[in-house]
C-alpha cells in the first residue's frame, strides 16, 4: 500500500491554532492563502527571490514559498494580519504609513514582516555583508542605510519606494535618518500628509 500523500496538520498561525489538511508538498504560502484565507501574504515570484511571502516563523523570517506546511507545524508563525496589536498599528507599519513606504502596496505586507525582523537581528548585533566590525565585542554596528538596505535586500518593490522603506525601517528601529533622505521625503510630499491621505 502506497504512503498517504497528505494529513491534517496544525499551524500556529498570529496566536492561534489551524487544523487542516494538507498535501505533503503544499508551501505554506499557499496553505495560508488558500486554505486559510490568510490573504495578506503575497503571492510573488513563488520562487523565494522578491520576498512578497516573507512571514515570521519562530520570529525569524521565512519565505512562505520555499517553506512546506507540514515542516511548520508546531513552529510560532506570524503573518501581516498578526503584527498589530488590535487596533493599534506595530512601530514599523505606522512608520511606513508616515513616511509613505509604499507605492502599490504588493510587496508591503513582507516588506513590514522583514522590516520587523530586521530591527530584532540588529538589536541582537548580528552583522550584515556591508558591517565594517564583525566582532561580537564591537556590538550592533551603526543602523545606517547602507546597513538597513543591505539587510532589507532580499524585499523586491516593483515601485521602487526604497528610499521611504529605508527611512521608515530607520524611524521604526529610532535610528537617524540622515538630512539629505528626510528633505528628499519632503519634497515628495510624503510625511505627515500621507497619513491624512490614508484616513
Amino acid at each position: 500500500m502506497a504512503p498517504s500523500t497528505s494529513s491534517a496538520i496544525t499551524l500556529n498561525i498570529n496566536g492561534e491554532k489551524y487544523t487542516l489538511p494538507v498535501d505533503h508538498r503544499t508551501t505554506l504560502l499557499d496553505a495560508l492563502r488558500e486554505q486559510l484565507d490568510l490573504t495578506g501574504t503575497k503571492k510573488g515570484c513563488d520562487q523565494g527571490q522578491c520576498g512578497a511571502c516573507t512571514v515570521l516563523v519562530d520570529g525569524r523570517r521565512a519565505v512562505s514559498c520555499l517553506q512546506l506546511a507540514v515542516a511548520a507545524e508546531g513552529r510560532e508563525i506570524t503573518t501581516i494580519e498578526g503584527v498589530a496589536d488590535g487596533e493599534r498599528l506595530h512601530p514599523v507599519q505606522q512608520a511606513f504609513l508616515d513616511l509613505d513606504g509604499y507605492q502599490c502596496g504588493y510587496c508591503t505586507p513582507g516588506q513590514i514582516c522583514s522590516a520587523i525582523a530586521v530591527i530584532e537581528e540588529h538589536a541582537a548585533g548580528w552583522p550584515s555583508a556591508v558591517t565594517d566590525d564583525v566582532r561580537s565585542e564591537a556590538g550592533p554596528p551603526p543602523l545606517t542605510p547602507e546597513e538597513i538596505r543591505e539587510r532589507m535586500s532580499g524585499n523586491l518593490c516593483r515601485c521602487g519606494a526604497y528610499v521611504s522603506i529605508v527611512q521608515a525601517v530607520a524611524r521604526a528601529a529610532g535610528a537617524q535618518v540622515p538630512e539629505e533622505q528626510d528633505s528628499v521625503a519632503q519634497a515628495s510630499g510624503t510625511g505627515s500628509d500621507a497619513e491624512e491621505v490614508a484616513a
